[in-house]
This record gives structure tokens, C-alpha cells and sequence, in this order.
């Protein structure tokens, strides 16, 4: 599972150069063979996207399937291709998304409404899909010596770091970095978003979204772990949601 994905925190790289430039929410740094879909909010190019996306609005609207329409919507309403005429509560209820809140450790994240919550030692929460336990969101809270994700390294170090501990492990099998991210949170909190690919012989070919920040002496770690075999890969759907989750990661309060 990928919430075991530990590495240490605890001391500043002097090695590391810093290649991390302005904030944006969220800015993508890295990708290779990243889909059009994938993070969302990153800008693109008005003039070369007119018709893909006019095209896909057409052909939502010829679907008897209301919600895959409301997704091709809100898909370019996200991207900024159409009017901001929706709020981040109807966003949320278009992608059957709930918020869930943790006063104790002090985050909050959306997580899809036909999830539920498990008890799984050494996961501060998970939520995982009825019947379908290898598809899960959980998050992991642990104490860190640091300030902010930058006294580590840029989101590319980080990136570095989590798939060399995924390699580690003797279920997996590969492991590739597919996008690296930051955007700023709660208060102008630094926070880095990654998307990777696994193999393992635990559950096969999986897409791992995964988000981390640091507040209060705490590392916060979010990762969200989905089936995508070869026979049945993520669809664009499922893939809007995840994403919705991916970014709502956030620290509850800034103290």
C-alpha cells in the first residue's frame, strides 16, 4: 500500500540547488506522457485548445449520461475555458465529493461519497471503495523537524526521494514519476503534488496521486492509490475526482 511510503525529513540537502520558482496553484515542473486531463489547473494555450474542447463539450452533450456531461463541463471550467459560474461547494457536489475535516491533527480534503472509512494501523485516516479496497485515499501525519517542504528540497528532490523508497520495497516491482507539482495552501502553505505510476505484485498496475506539506512541526502526507491494469486503466472520469482530492489537501488552520 502506498501510505507506507516513508523517508526521512529530518535534515536539509546542502546539495540541493533551488530550482523552485514562484508559487502557482498548482504549477506543474516536471511531466512526461502526462494526459490532457492531468492537474488540472494548470494554464493552456486558448488558441490550440478551442476545439478539443469544443468538440468534447459536443460530444457530452449527445450522451444520455448526465454525469459524464457534468464532468466534460466542469473539466473546462477548471481549465478556465469557461465562465467561473460555479462555486468550490457546487464543484464538489457535481463530483460527488464530501469534505472531511480532522480537528485532532488539524487537515481537510475531499473525498468521493461512495467511499468509507477504515481503521488501518499506521494510517491517520483512509478511506477506501466499497468492494474495492485497493482503491483508497488515506493520509499519514508524523512529526518532522522542519518548518516547510522547502528546508527538504524543491518538489523534484521530494519526487526523487518517495519513488526511491517505493523501489525499496520488495513488492515493487517498477516505479515512474509521471508529474511533479506545487501550488500554495491554506495561508500561502507550501505544497507539493506528485503523480506516479506502480507496479507491484500487491494489486498489480496502480496510479498513485500524492500530496505533501508541513505545518506546525508535522508532515502531512496524502496518497491516493488507484487500480490501473492494462485491461481496465483509469478512466477520464474517475480521473477528474481523484484529482479534485489531490488538490484539496490542505492544512484545516494556520497557527
Amino acid at each position: 500500500m502506498a501510505l507506507q511510503v516513508s523517508f526521512s525529513f529530518t535534515s536539509h540537502n546542502p546539495c540541493q540547488r533551488n530550482l523552485t520558482p514562484k508559487l502557482f496553484s498548482p504549477k506543474i515542473f516536471s511531466s512526461t506522457s502526462l494526459p490532457i486531463a492531468s492537474f488540472s489547473n494548470q494554464k493552456q494555450n486558448p488558441e490550440s485548445s478551442n476545439d478539443p474542447q469544443k468538440e468534447t463539450l459536443i460530444l457530452s452533450l449527445g450522451s444520455s449520461n448526465r454525469r459524464k456531461l457534468n464532468l466534460s463541463v466542469i473539466a473546462l471550467l477548471v481549465n478556465g475555458s469557461l465562465p467561473n459560474l460555479f462555486n468550490n461547494s457546487i464543484l464538489a457536489q457535481e463530483l460527488e465529493l464530501e469534505r472531511y475535516t480532522d480537528s485532532k491533527e488539524d487537515f481537510t480534503l475531499l473525498t468521493p461519497s461512495s467511499y468509507v472509512k477504515v481503521d488501518k494501523a499506521g494510517a491517520t485516516v483512509l478511506f477506501e471503495e466499497v468492494g474495492k479496497g485497493s482503491n483508497n485515499i488515506g493520509v499519514v501525519v508524523t512529526p518532522v523537524r522542519l518548518a516547510s517542504l522547502g528546508e527538504f528540497g524543491n518538489p523534484q528532490f521530494v519526487a526523487d526521494k518517495l519513488i526511491q523508497a517505493e523501489k525499496k520495497k520488495e513488492s515493487t516491482k517498477d516505479a515512474e514519476v509521471i508529474a511533479v507539482a506545487e501550488r500554495s495552501g491554506h495561508g500561502g502553505l507550501q505544497v507539493y503534488e506528485f503523480e506516479y505510476k506502480l507496479d507491484s505484485t500487491r494489486g498489480g498496475m496502480k496510479r498513485i496521486f500524492s500530496a505533501a506539506f508541513v505545518s506546525s512541526k508535522k508532515l502531512y502526507l496524502l496518497n491516493i492509490a488507484h487500480s490501473d491494469k492494462p485491461e481496465s486503466p483509469l478512466d477520464s472520469d474517475t480521473r477528474t475526482i481523484l484529482e479534485e482530492v489531490l488538490h484539496s489537501f490542505d492544512a484545516a488552520t494556520m497557527t
